[in-house]
């Protein structure tokens, strides 16, 4: 199977958008956790992030 590059994903793993944003995995799923942001996504039992608002959210904010 073909890896696909993570600009060209829709949806990303928690560990993909730690790589992307330079944000720790612990930190991300802290956040998820503890609320509900519309960049989340989930699949069953799988946590996806939504890469355009998760893009948009972190040129919102100032500190995380």
């Amino acid at each position: 199977m073909k890896e696909v590059p993570i600009k060209d994903k829709l949806n990303l793993t928690i560990e993909e958008a730690a790589a992307l944003s330079g944000i720790s995995e612990r930190v991300l799923r802290d956040r998820i956790a503890e609320s509900n942001y519309d960049f989340i996504l989930k699949n069953g039992t799988k946590t996806l992030i939504k890469r355009r608002k998760f893009e948009k959210y972190l040129e919102s904010v100032d500190a995380i």
